[in-house]
């Protein structure tokens, strides 16, 4: 067993059983596995359970668990190896000796001849072993199988022993079957027994804590966290079992100092200690020089080692360590690239003077050369940064092209590099300063790189007449993508247009962000065809380049202008055909322009009512849009606020706009970029909260802002922003009982929209009045603007109709049915059972649920309607929060529904809501 389990407040006494066998307890506080029992249960019918990870991953634990679920029939014989047990002769001594306990006089004579036998002589322990199994076969009974367990095995592990087992294993008779623990996978013929169906394995990654099972571990060894401490803990944990106790150790003994909670460091106390002692001082002296030698390379390979410690033998090392279970983690499929464990990493950069031959600036500058040699330009400069050689830097950076900034646009790694290079350099040539300037203004830095890009004038006049022209073709590009940043909108038009004019068909990259900024902009206009003609020619171009990034940055724009023409379900599958082109992209690397496609899925998705698809693709795009440093995750809080806002969770609503609010301040971000759509967010959750005075003050300044003759530009992720904030103010218009006004509003935004060929936003507003005509008792005109609705949507998208399937859902139905079948009349059907969760009551029905609502029940009705959220009500009617949520699930209940909203309609509809 690992020292782990000899720890003070890990483990009771051990539990003895059959004298000299025992199986020890399971440690206090161990956090049940059972999915890994059910996978090992249904291996009992093989030969051989192997379970294999690096120290502390809970083998031993996970051993023991496993022996106390077995089904009732099955016996079982632990063995707990140590070092003395590397000589087989004592091994197979133990082995009979425990299997005697269920068969008594099992095999006496061969006791005997293990006994007489002189260590120093040959054995033939096949021979052995062959008597034995014969004998064995007699005695073992089907009915009551018998499992070996082996742990530790790397203790005793060599040749002879591995031998010895792999002949046993060869030879294994029915009703035996043997479980081994061991930190370094056996040298048995495992691709045989795998083939036959006959082996079962558990690997480190199989063995690795999920969040749930770590969050619970800590619970029950008393940690206290923070939201931010726990996810960072998990992190840096990477689900290994003993970093995380030997944390909350030392957590306890830090806040009963009260002193501050230490996050995981492999560099310090009891981790440092556990892992020097289990890993490092067992591997040998050339292996521990390795660790010590590759632990400043964020990845490694093996020719990459060679290349730090001028060697050839690095292949040789990493086999060993994968053997070993060396804390080494895999990072593709084809076992080239690795990294170590973040802890165990941190041990090995805390002690450089331990087994270091030579300086660590000087392994950087190793691994910038080999890096460069291979193509890799930005790992390279990385290292250069790290050796303290920013003039290398600089130089290899210079050797990144316009064409592959723009691609991957992944301005957070070039913003990192600007902050270790000193000014003088970013504006020593006129490659720096363009790149420098690009990399600003994709991160919406518009000052920044207007004043970098002004630097460019002190190489003017250029060398050559083509040179010069080269240079003012760039400015304009760059000119005109900063001017649609600010929403300098005839500017940037003039700009982009002439850069168009004059940039080489060979600076295509250019060339597609002045087509991406003149499309978004003829969107922004109503122009939706010109904006399919720009988008065509940037998809064609993007074509003959071959460049994967640029087809799907093209692909994005295309579905942009689709989704604006309400071709919602066109716009899904061109940014589907923009993934699949970035499917063949290899490596951890993050991409902006995946990021943006996968948030617009996310978008398109929740157009179409399917939240959680639509949830999970958000946050995934966020996470990568955050890691890249792009502000299209904007678009994500956004519609995931507005989406829990329709579910009714205002709070969580509330928190995604301030935490795009946050991120914003801290890249920042110009407002313009985000401010008004964050603040039309805000004031569409103001109105589910029956917020008017609030709402209606923001939304009369948007309006101020984005209408009139001197209107600013929509912002560049919601060109129809002007236009949703009139949808807006004609909700507050009926909300505040002006149904003229809202529906004169709506009338006026309905011609506008069928001018451009909006037919969402189209589509928006006719559903709108259609409400609003029901609410008034102007049935037939409804249904005419409801057919108008319908058609307006044709291309897929449901979003218009949400107020309908949740306030109107049996006049909907209604309507649906008596129409002819379509794809989105199917859709809406569809979605009518989750919208509309009971029939019709009676109106004794109605009067019985009116009779039934308690006067608390009642006061948290009203608070519902007003968009509170749990805890507000909470706090409001000094109730405990699983008061409340009782309370709701009665309303919900009595009412025959299932949702906040759906309650709500239903006691407007019984009149128990003005």
């Amino acid at each position: 067993m690992t020292d782990l389990f000899r720890m003070p407040g890990l483990v009771s006494s051990p539990v003895t059983v059959g004298g000299h066998f025992f199986r020890p307890p399971l440690p206090a506080g161990y956090v049940p596995r059972p999915h890994l029992c059910e996978h090992l249960l249904s291996g009992l019918d093989g030969r051989l359970l192997l379970i294999s990870a690096p120290a502390g991953f809970g083998k031993s634990s996970l051993a023991i668990e496993f022996c106390e679920a077995l089904p009732s029939h099955w016996q079982s014989l632990w063995l707990g190896l140590s070092e003395r047990d590397s000589d087989p002769g004592r091994f197979l001594e133990r082995v009979l000796s425990g299997l005697q306990q269920f068969f008594p006089q099992l095999g006496e004579e061969a006791m005997g001849l293990l006994r007489l036998r002189q260590r120093h002589q040959p054995f033939a322990f096949e021979e052995w072993l062959d008597s034995l199994l014969d004998e064995l076969v007699l005695r073992l009974e089907p009915s009551r199988p018998v499992l070996v367990v082996v742990d530790d095995y790397h203790l005793a592990q060599g040749a002879v022993l591995d031998r010895c087992l792999q002949f046993f294993l060869n030879h294994l008779p029915p009703g035996l079957l043997l479980l081994v623990t061991s930190r370094q996978r056996p040298d048995w013929h495992l691709a045989r027994l795998r083939l036959s169906r006959q082996l079962l394995e558990l690997h480190e990654q199989d063995l690795r804590l999920n969040d749930a099972e770590s969050a619970e571990l800590l619970a029950r060894q008393g940690a206290r966290l923070t939201e931010e401490e726990l996810h960072t803990l998990l992190q840096r944990s990477e689900g290994w079992v003993a970093g995380l106790r030997l944390w909350s150790l030392t957590a306890q003994e830090a806040q009963e100092g009260a002193g501050l909670l230490p996050m995981p460091h492999g560099g310090e106390g009891l981790i440092r200690d556990y892992l020097l002692e289990e890993v490092i001082e067992r591997q040998p002296a050339e292996v521990q020089a390795f660790l010590f030698e590759t632990a400043s390379q964020e990845r490694f390979c093996a020719e990459l080692c060679d290349a730090l410690r001028d060697s050839y033998d690095s292949a040789a090392i990493l086999q060993h360590l994968q053997a070993h279970q060396v804390f080494l983690v895999p990072l593709d499929e084809q076992g080239k690239w690795f990294r170590y464990h973040h802890l165990f990493s941190d041990l090995l950069r805390s002690r450089p003077s331990a087994g270091l031959t030579q300086a660590t600036s000087s392994l950087h500058l190793r691994a910038c050369r080999w890096f460069s040699t291979q193509g890799l330009l930005d790992e390279a400069i990385e290292q250069a940064l790290r050796a303290g050689q920013p003039d290398v830097a600089a130089n290899l950076v210079q050797s990144l092209s316009e064409e592959q900034l723009l691609a991957e646009q992944n301005v957070a790694t070039l913003l990192r590099w600007k902050m270790h290079l000193p000014d003088s350099l970013l504006a020593s040539t006129p490659r720096l300063i363009l790149l420098y300037s690009w990399a600003l203004a994709l991160a919406c830095q518009l000052d920044a790189a207007q004043e970098l890009l002004s630097q460019l004038q002190r190489f003017l006049p250029a060398a050559s007449e083509a040179e010069q022209q080269g240079l003012l073709a760039q400015w304009l590009a760059l000119s005109g993508v900063i001017a649609r940043g600010r929403g300098e909108t005839a500017r940037a038009q003039q700009y982009c247009s002439e850069a168009l004019g004059c940039l080489p068909e060979d600076r295509y990259g250019q060339r597609l962000m002045c087509l991406s900024s003149l499309a978004n902009l003829a969107i922004v206009q109503g122009d939706l065809w010109r904006a399919r003609t720009l988008n065509r020619e940037a998809l064609d171009s993007a074509q003959r380049v071959g460049n994967p990034l640029f087809e799907a940055l093209a692909h994005y724009d295309r579905a942009r202008a689709l989704q604006a023409r309400g071709e919602v379900q066109r716009a899904l599958q061109e940014v589907q055909r923009g993934l699949l082109r970035l499917s063949g992209l290899s490596g951890p690397r993050q991409y902006a322009i995946r990021a943006r496609l996968t948030l617009y899925e996310g978008f398109l998705l929740s157009l179409r009512l399917q939240p959680r698809q639509a949830r999970e693709r958000l946050l995934a795009g966020i996470v990568e849009a955050r890691a890249c440093r792009d502000i299209s995750l904007l678009i994500g809080h956004c519609v995931l606020a507005n989406m829990e806002g329709r579910a009714g969770d205002l709070s969580a609503a509330h928190a995604h706009l301030a935490e795009a609010e946050r991120l914003m301040h801290i890249w920042d971000i110009p407002p313009i970029y985000y401010l008004a759509m964050i603040t039309l967010c805000k004031c569409e959750l103001w109105l589910l909260q029956g917020q008017t005075d609030l709402a209606g003050i923001w939304l009369s300044r948007l309006a101020q802002t984005y209408s009139g003759e001197k209107a600013a530009a929509a912002p560049e992720f919601h060109p129809y922003l002007p236009w949703h904030v009139d949808l807006q103010q004609a909700r507050l218009e009926r909300q505040r009982g002006q149904l003229a006004e809202a529906e004169r509003r709506l009338r006026a935004l309905i011609e506008r929209a069928r001018g451009t060929g909006g037919q969402l936003l189209q589509a928006l507003a006719l559903t709108q009045l259609t409400s609003l005509l029901l609410d008034t008792g102007a049935e037939q005109e409804a249904r005419q603007y409801l057919a108008q609705a319908l058609e307006a949507s044709s291309g897929g998208g449901l979003l218009p109709f949400h107020e309908l399937l949740v306030a109107q859902p049996d006049w909907l139905r209604g309507q649906l049915l008596g129409l002819p079948d379509s794809a989105l009349r199917a859709a809406l059907l569809a979605e009518l059972p989750r919208a509309c969760a009971a029939a019709p009551l009676s109106a004794e029905q109605n009067a019985a649920v009116v009779e039934a609502l308690s006067s608390r029940e009642l006061a948290v009705l009203q608070l519902i309607a007003q968009g509170c959220s749990n805890q507000e009500i909470s706090e409001r009617l000094f109730i405990s929060l699983h008061t409340v949520k009782t309370h709701a699930r009665h309303i919900n209940s009595k009412l025959a529904v299932e949702r906040r909203t759906q309650a709500v309609a239903r006691a407007k509809a019984l009149g128990l809501l003005a």
